[in-house]
């Protein structure tokens, strides 16, 4: 009987063992994450309040022109130029322009009839976009990226061992599995709070962390391959690919922008000065907004030598979004792109993207979305409270195995495929399935410690 049921229970020594190890590394940035990111999930509501002071404002009079307001908003920060212009909601709001020098970009509040500048802040400064970074990189560039795709990687694994191990067998039953036994004992209680949580929020937990990878650096480069391999069309990406290489992005549009402006100031021949001057904005603000896009509408100058103006919707219901290439001279459109034509590779991210942030179905997908962040959380408080329950004496507490399983190809298949979609999280179990072995269990002491040996 031993011979026969050693090796399911060395299967589940194994599982339990990488359960636990996923966990010890993910728990610190699941909490950081859930809390990152359910902050995030109310950003609507967080930044009406922030620009509250700037609405309903008092007018007598007519409003500036929108070339004469941009002009105020360049005439605010020295050296810099029009990037994006924003149209406002209402005509009590402050009027919101983005001008920039080089990568760094001010967001300028301006008062649109006095032309009073009534707050200015760096885009990178402001609250939401702090938040953002935390969320995604850790505010530490590519390398916090990878740490964030990484502690995703094995969260998943983590989700699966766990699903794996906590799934009732033999009849035993959904207590402890799919309800919690509230008069168990506290051990029961925290371990089935644990198992409860994940198993409900599983699904849920899983697919925020799939639509939240194209933000990762390495996923996302690995993405982009994929996308220009797959696409039919060339679109440029709808979402960030990290703090670096938006940075760049926005050099490269401040270049062009002030190309463009020299390019006028000189007679240039190609095009009249009207195409590539803040008066195009006095054709383009009204015939925008008759165009009725999804809110907020931002209108870009151009930053080539076609001299074509861009107005994007960037609505955080991303299927709402909009990419109208216009002549700053009559308002005529060049090109529209609404987002079902965009390639389908960016169409199925958008829609991921749009539930990962709560902005598909309003109210309700926040709330959803703040329901599985607050599972997450539970299930790392949770995890790190049994743990230092049943701690044992001279080891880390690996949890020794509680039963006899089968083998599972389908868990073992899962694990391999996302390997291979995620090529930062296959590298780092591949180095570790080869240190456990190669290493640790030939040193004496640390197969023990380790939970590799019972």
């Amino acid at each position: 009987m031993t011979a026969i049921t050693s090796r399911p229970e060395s299967l589940y020594r194994t599982v339990w063992r990488w359960h636990f190890y996923a966990g010890l590394f993910c728990v610190p940035f699941i909490l950081w994450l859930s809390v990152t990111g359910g902050i995030y999930l109310f950003k609507p509501q967080i930044q009406a309040l922030i620009d509250r002071p700037y609405t309903g404002l008092a007018y007598s009079g007519p409003l500036a022109p929108p070339s004469v307001q941009a002009q105020a908003a360049v005439d605010a920060v020295p050296g810099s130029v029009l990037h994006r212009y924003v149209l406002s909601e209402r005509t009590t709001d402050a009027t919101q322009i983005i001008v920039g020098v080089g990568s760094r970009e001010t967001r300028a509040y301006l008062n649109p009839q006095s032309l009073e500048v009534l707050r200015t802040v760096g885009e990178e400064d402001q609250f939401l976009r702090q938040i953002f970074r935390l969320h995604g990189e850790l505010m530490a560039g590519r390398w916090g990226s990878a740490l964030v795709e990484l502690a995703a990687s094995w969260a998943i694994i983590m989700i699966l061992t766990g699903l794996f191990l906590w799934w009732p067998r033999g009849g035993s039953g959904l207590a402890g599995t799919l309800y919690p036994r509230l008069r168990a004992g506290k051990r029961v209680l925290w371990r089935d709070l644990h198992a409860v949580t994940g198993v409900w929020v599983s699904f849920f937990a899983i697919f925020l962390i799939l639509s939240g990878l194209p933000w990762a650096k390495n996923w996302g480069d690995y993405l982009g391959t994929v996308r220009s391999i797959a696409a039919t069309t060339v679109a440029e990406q709808d979402w960030s690919a990290g703090s670096e290489a938006d940075a760049q992005a926005t050099a490269r549009l401040d270049a062009g922008a002030r190309a463009m402006i020299e390019h006028s100031e000189h007679g240039g021949m190609t095009m009249p000065h009207m195409a590539d001057s803040l008066g195009a904005l006095d054709i383009l603000v009204p015939r925008t907004k008759a165009l009725h896009l999804a809110g907020p509408v931002e209108i870009s100058p151009p930053s080539t030598i076609e001299g074509i103006w861009t107005v994007k919707s960037n609505a955080p219901n991303r299927p709402l979004r909009t990419t109208i290439e216009m002549d700053g001279r009559t308002g005529t459109i060049f090109s529209r792109e609404d987002f079902n034509q965009r390639p389908f590779i960016d169409r199925v991210v958008g829609y991921g993207i749009a539930l990962h942030e709560g902005a598909y179905f309003g109210l309700a997908n926040q709330l959803a979305g703040l329901a599985t962040v607050s599972g997450l959380f539970l299930l790392a408080v949770s995890s790190v409270i049994m743990w230092w329950k049943r701690r044992p004496g001279g080891s880390l507490g690996a949890p020794p195995p509680q039963g006899v399983i089968r083998h599972s190809w389908l868990l073992v298949s899962v694990v391999i495929g996302l390997g291979f979609l995620v090529p930062l999280f296959g590298i780092s179990l591949a180095l570790t399935l080869i240190v456990e072995r190669c290493l640790l269990r030939r040193l004496n002491k640390a197969p023990h410690f380790l939970g590799l040996r019972a």
